[in-house]
């Protein structure tokens, strides 16, 4: 009798340890499965976020150049009527203006297309890469700026300046410079008493 109830608690501690054994790689298992999905969503994740990164800084938007008017004629200008200029040291599709020039007198940029209105001429308008990689809004051979002293719209109080070792110069629809002094009215519209041709240098 003691020999059977010996018999049948051994039986009953192995088959014990056996469940236990089980139970310890079932759930060893599904730990080490939840682990791996979790480790494997991870880059999936991560891609996602790389790709909508690299969408968003595709995604630029265009530029336009148009024209206003002042005293001695149209004069182009941003979309949002801000004047740009050349500068009479920059080569033919090449700026010479980096550094504390680029501070003063700010590149014209676009990370998109860049389309004229006004007078301004769309064959006219190009793109050369700067050195940090931008892309700089070229007319008629001619890289632009904007200058920092004008406060906005209809400033133009760049015009005739000769910083940094050459002059800079509003910029005609014919890609010519004005070197005339040059106000603006109010409105943006050329004053009545002033004249509608710009004069200054050939083109490149």
């Amino acid at each position: 009798m003691s020999a059977s109830v010996g018999i049948r608690a051994s039986g009953s501690i192995r088959l014990g340890a056996g469940l236990a054994l089980a139970l310890g790689v079932a759930l060893l298992t599904a730990a080490c499965s939840s682990s791996g999905s979790s480790s494997s969503s991870a880059p999936a994740s991560s891609a996602g976020s790389a790709g909508s990164t690299a969408a968003a800084a595709g995604s630029g938007s265009g530029l336009v150049i148009t024209t206003k008017s002042g005293s001695a004629g149209a004069f182009l200008a941003d979309g949002s009527g801000r004047a740009v200029y050349l500068w009479m040291k920059d080569g033919k599709d090449s700026s010479a203006c980096s550094g504390a020039c680029a501070g003063a007198w700010p590149p014209v940029t676009t990370t998109g297309a860049v389309t004229a209105s006004g007078s301004a001429v769309t064959a006219d308008l190009s793109t050369i890469t700067r050195s940090g990689g931008a892309k700089q809004v070229v007319y008629d051979g001619h890289p632009l700026y904007y200058f920092s002293g004008d406060s906005g719209p209809g400033q133009v109080s760049g015009q005739g300046s000769d910083g940094f070792g050459a002059k800079w110069w509003l910029v005609a629809p014919a890609g010519t410079p004005i070197t005339a002094a040059v106000t603006v009215s109010p409105a943006g519209t050329t004053p009545a008493s002033a004249s509608a041709s710009p004069t200054g240098g050939g083109r490149y």
